[in-house]
């Protein structure tokens, strides 16, 4: 295997965001009146070059982004909460064709979870197979998935995904996994909190680290050792046994922990740098 990492531009969010203060509705109301900005974020995806096919993890944000208006303006989170920094040469598609990849050679699109910058780029990839977890699928769309922070308005017409429900075997620390390959070497496992059906994908390879690419399990790595939920997470209590179960994994076997808006995570890649034991 071959695997690419990409930083599809940048985002800025509040500070309470990233590491969450308070608990239930206390922690979104600290995020929104924050006044306070991180500094830029990547926002990556992964491009995984597998015997089977090509894979794709989260597809990023499209550059329109960029513009505030592009977001409603009656939504309080993306009026007060999120700025977007993106070109029309940072989007998946671009990025792809740099390494010598394309859209259409894109067999799966794996999706942590349904949030925007993560969902944005999907419309590049009608052709492929999009995998999602179920219970991201059923709580993402709608008056519902609005009022729980999505915005279905902006998915593609033609989105038919597949979806996985998790009633499959454990893996490890986590209660279900799904194996995306037969060779059973790209699996996906239940990693809820941030959003009700978010997931994360393990790669491995012999003789290398695991790579987890968790999407928004977490904001940073530091932050998953630390146990601290994020600002936005839709229920705390199942974020924060997420974010135990990766602790004990990642300290039970060696892995590479790759959060999707970590700044360190493009580093951690490159040196196959494991979290510490």
């Amino acid at each position: 295997m071959r695997i690419h990492s990409f930083s599809t531009g940048q985002v800025r969010v509040r500070p309470n965001q990233v590491r969450g203060r308070g608990t239930g509705p206390l922690r979104l109301a600290n995020v929104l009146r924050d006044h306070d900005w991180t500094p830029p974020l990547p926002i990556h995806a992964w491009a995984i070059e597998h015997p089977e096919g090509l894979i794709l993890v989260d597809t990023g944000e499209v550059h329109e982004a960029s513009d505030p208006r592009y977001y409603p303006a009656v939504h309080p989170y993306y009026r007060r909460a999120l700025r977007v920094d993106l070109r029309e040469s940072d989007e998946i598609d671009r990025q792809l064709q740099r390494v010598g990849l394309s859209t259409q050679g894109v067999r799966w699109v794996v999706l942590t979870h349904l949030h925007t910058d993560h969902a944005g780029g999907l419309r590049h990839f009608k052709d492929a197979e999009i995998v999602i977890g179920a219970d991201e699928w059923s709580t993402g769309r709608g008056i519902g998935g609005w009022a729980r922070g999505y915005l279905p308005h902006l998915l593609p017409r033609w989105l038919a995904p597949r979806t996985v429900a998790f009633t499959g075997h454990g893996l490890d620390d986590f209660t279900a996994s799904h194996p995306l390959t037969e060779a059973g070497d790209v699996v996906l496992v239940p990693t809820p909190g941030h959003t009700h059906g978010h997931l994360s994908v393990i790669v491995r390879s012999d003789g290398q680290p695991d790579l987890l690419l968790a999407g928004d399990a977490s904001y940073t790595q530091q932050l998953m050792l630390a146990g601290v939920v994020d600002g936005v997470a839709i229920d705390g209590r199942a974020a924060h046994d997420t974010l135990l179960r990766l602790q004990r994994h990642t300290r039970r076997s060696p892995t590479v922990y790759l959060p999707a808006h970590d700044p360190d995570s493009a580093r951690r890649f490159q040196l196959a740098q494991a979290v510490p034991s």
